[in-house]
């Protein structure tokens, strides 16, 4: 199978890069704003051989594929702040490179990354499949500008029933290539594992369920190999955890001191989620079983994580 991936250099896109590179012979021609990153990590990885690395100019309708992966957009919640209404055109323009792919090439799959931000900006309680979308369309805030965004794509893409498109929303991922200085609760978590300090966290009650490389594979992997569809499917793991029982096991694990208190404010780019996960298991259907539940991943990553140089956190 030949696949292109729009945004190669997308934290997300380089774990799956690796992911392909170690399960499967798949031809992929990585874009990327900066070709020459992209090439060093590849070099990097000793895969540099293996894949073609192209700016955006030289993608061209004329070439043949068998799927693109559109992973642009950010994942760091002040890079979303700092992007602001912007976030609407860079969308709409790389959507629109692969939709015009697509129209020509009707049996090329089309998957686009999405969000969990696409229902809205509450989540009091997990999402399902019955949950509508909500948008504050007379009082709409920066914090709502991503989701938005994704909303509007999603929107574009179910109108165009007859082609092969899906959409992968991704509430929470992680994985030892995240920026530590990203501002989460779990690099926040690890930033005080590594420099010894104690953490300083508010008293709030969220649940989050992180999903792992290996299942995001897994994930894209069922996607690709079932009967094409149009649709969207929501990102889950075996099973979420709570910041408590997350608290609490970096904790047991790796030694965490923390402290709980009313004072600490946390970045929300995309607003306030206290339950930001979803129990829609449409993706299902597709063949797709998580193997990690999210505490299993985050123990798993954030050990490759701590046992790295600091040199090394955040390269894939």
């Amino acid at each position: 199978m030949r696949i292109a991936i729009l945004g190669a250099t997308s934290q997300i896109a380089k774990d799956l890069i690796l992911s392909f590179a170690e399960h499967s012979q798949h031809d992929l021609v990585l874009y990327a704003r900066c070709p020459e990153a992209m090439t060093q990590r590849l070099t990097d990885r000793h895969l540099a051989q293996r894949y073609t690395v192209a700016d955006y100019a030289a993608f061209t309708i004329n070439e043949h594929f068998d799927a693109i992966l559109n992973f642009v957009g950010v994942g760091n919640p002040a890079q979303a702040a700092a992007m602001g209404a912007s976030i609407f055109d860079v969308t709409l323009q790389y959507d629109e490179l692969a939709l015009s792919y697509v129209r020509q090439h009707p049996t090329c799959r089309y998957i686009f990354l999405s969000s969990g931000a696409a229902y809205g900006a509450s989540f009091d309680a997990p999402v399902d499949a019955n949950t509508k979308a909500t948008v504050p369309i007379n009082n709409l805030q920066p914090q709502d500008w991503y989701g938005v965004a994704k909303l509007h794509a999603e929107c574009r893409h179910r109108s165009l029933v007859q082609l092969p498109i899906v959409d992968i929303r991704v509430f929470n991922y992680f994985s030892q290539t995240q920026d530590m200085e990203a501002r989460f609760l779990i690099t926040d978590i690890l930033r005080a594992i590594r420099n010894k300090t104690v953490l300083k966290t508010s008293s709030d009650y969220i649940v989050r369920d992180y999903l792992h490389p290996s299942d995001f594979h897994r994930l894209v992997m069922a996607l690709l190999t079932t009967p094409a569809a149009n649709a969207a499917v929501d990102c889950y793991s075996k099973s979420p955890i709570d910041k408590p029982g997350l608290l609490q096991a970096m904790q047991n694990e790796f030694g965490l001191r923390y402290e709980v208190t009313e004072s600490h404010a946390s970045i929300n780019a995309t607003g306030g989620k206290p339950h930001y996960y979803s129990l829609n298991q449409r993706a299902a259907e597709f063949g797709y079983q998580p193997q990690l539940t999210s505490e299993d991943g985050v123990l798993k990553e954030a050990a490759a994580m701590l046992q790295a140089p600091p040199s090394a956190v955040g390269k894939p």
